[in-house]
């Protein structure tokens, strides 16, 4: 067989294979998707992903499943998406913290983060919420900080988590403030909400998406924001920074991510509906109603994002000297 016949054999190949895989595309999905969360109900992954399956349910015309599954700080979840087929039927949604956090706080993890997982889209952030128990003589950041000097080691403050966004932030915050309040990690973001509304602990940095509510029905106080500027939710809130701490601008985002191997074609039709819900007026009025602003990055964007993200916070868990429980 001659070279030029082989070049024309794989060059045909290449088209059929280019076909197929726009057909695969255009078809998907012909079955019902499953989305992964990998934090417990009712934290803000859980608000965020039972929404985004309702609206892709609509938009598919297939039943869109939510599966809660936890354990190890998010990386059960998380790997067992990796180790999916890489289909687009199994979806991964997770907090960009989380995610990569995980990368650099466990030593070694049952996926590789840089691989094995591919981001569709980075959908949507708010900053956290500082919010105390309104129990609490606090009014402000210099009150707390105040109150942790005069009771030093008494104050506790909960998170989801050993690793989480809001668990490595507040860490920050002690840092940049001299605070020794004691950590109190929860399985999932919801109970350690929950548990600072009955009053168990005293302050969190909470996700705004799930914390806000009970601001508004004054359950809870909120103090001060961790963005870089105030959050339209709350515009009476000053940031950290304007509070006196600066060093503290975290914004808590989420994402879909899928298989690393899943075909590009799926994953634009993916990105595509993902972007035509976010734009959805009922959906974008909620989210921005909750302090979120929508940012649904293309999958190139958000590969980049995850990969700074994914240094900068090996860099602080090195410095901080955090370890996974």
């Amino acid at each position: 067989m001659s070279v030029n016949t082989c070049i024309a054999r794989f060059a045909v190949a290449g088209v059929f294979a280019l076909v197929a895989g726009n057909a695969a595309a255009q078809a998907y999905p012909v079955k019902p998707i499953w989305l992964v969360v990998p934090l417990a109900p009712g934290g803000p992954s859980d608000i965020l992903g039972r929404a985004m399956a309702q609206k892709l349910s609509e938009s598919f015309k297939q039943t869109v499943f939510v599966e809660n599954r936890t354990g190890a700080g998010g990386t059960i979840g998380i790997d067992n998406v990796a180790k999916s087929q890489p289909d687009g039927y199994t979806l991964l949604l997770v907090a960009v913290a989380t995610y990569t956090i995980n990368a650099s706080l466990y030593p070694k993890l049952p996926y590789d983060a840089h691989k094995d997982l591919a981001p569709v889209s980075i959908l949507a952030g708010a900053p956290y919420i500082l919010v105390v128990h309104p129990a609490l003589p606090v009014r402000n950041v210099k009150d707390l900080i105040a109150l942790d000097k005069r009771r030093p080691g008494e104050l506790n403050y909960s998170s989801g988590g050993t690793g989480t966004g809001p668990h490595l932030a507040t860490e920050v915050f002690k840092a940049n403030t001299g605070m020794t309040a004691v950590h109190i990690a929860y399985k999932g973001a919801g109970p350690a909400l929950t548990d600072l509304v009955a009053g168990h602990v005293q302050f969190q940095l909470a996700n705004m998406i799930a914390s806000l509510p009970f601001v508004k029905n004054n359950r809870l106080r909120g103090i001060a924001v961790s963005g870089a500027k105030r959050s339209r939710a709350l515009p009476d809130l000053p940031t950290i920074s304007e509070s006196g701490v600066p060093g503290l601008e975290e914004v808590g985002g989420h994402m879909i991510m899928v298989p690393g191997a899943t075909p590009k074609e799926i994953v634009a039709r993916l990105h595509q509906e993902l972007a035509n819900v976010l734009q959805q007026p009922e959906v974008k009025s909620r989210l921005e109603g909750e302090g979120a602003e929508i940012f649904s990055t293309s999958p190139e964007r958000s590969a980049a994002v995850i990969s700074s993200e994914i240094e900068r916070m090996g860099k602080i868990i090195k410095r901080l000297g955090v370890q996974a429980n």
